[in-house]
């Protein structure tokens, strides 16, 4: 069971574009810098990919347990060598980091350089009734033990009160255990069952 004082996991996702007849150059500076970030504490996984062969564009993820150990990757010097070894043959075009709500919907996973796809969010429709399915009955819950404490309040202080208690206990407790339940559903997949 997770706990409050769990932190939450980063994910950086970043395109870089490299000339395709350096393929093998790219593959083997692909491989150098996963080699690297994997002896770094917190390292997750990563995942590299070209959306069609012959592409300039790799798409790259890295993922880190948490944004302390993700800053000790991203300032290191073994990162600042590595990114300096593919001057004049990489170039950075986009770089995105990930965490809160769609952090709940990507487990880690480890991809290798060969992997051809990574895995994607799921639907927002599936998303969204995840979230339904943890905050209904915590609701319920708080509306049966909280409503008569707060019953004579205005709505804004009985809103007030009840955010402050839910969202701490549906980010670090509900949350992770019903999307752990379903994660089968999630990524589509057959449920454990079936199996």
């Amino acid at each position: 069971m997770e706990t409050a004082s769990q932190p939450i996991a980063v994910t950086v996702a970043i395109t870089r574009r490299a000339d395709p007849s350096r393929n093998a150059e790219m593959l083997a500076w692909v491989r150098a810098g996963t080699t690297l970030a994997e002896d770094f504490p917190g390292f997750l996984g990563v995942g590299w990919m070209r959306p069609v062969l012959g592409s300039t564009d790799w798409h790259m993820l890295y993922r880190f347990a948490d944004a302390e150990a993700l800053h000790l990757w991203e300032e290191s010097p073994q990162r600042q060598w590595w990114l300096s070894s593919a001057q004049g043959m990489v170039e950075h075009t986009r770089v995105e980091r990930r965490t809160g709500i769609e952090g709940w919907f990507d487990p880690p996973r480890e991809h290798t350089v060969s992997d051809l796809t990574i895995a994607v969010a799921p639907p927002r429709w599936k998303q969204a009734v995840t979230i339904w399915l943890g905050f209904f009955p915590v609701s319920l819950v708080a509306t049966v033990t909280l409503g008569h404490l707060i019953a004579g309040q205005n709505a804004v202080v009985r809103t007030l009160v009840t955010t402050l208690c839910l969202t701490p206990l549906m980010a670090y407790l509900v949350l992770p255990q019903v999307t752990r339940m379903l994660q089968w559903w999630l990524q589509g997949q057959p449920p454990p069952w079936r199996r």
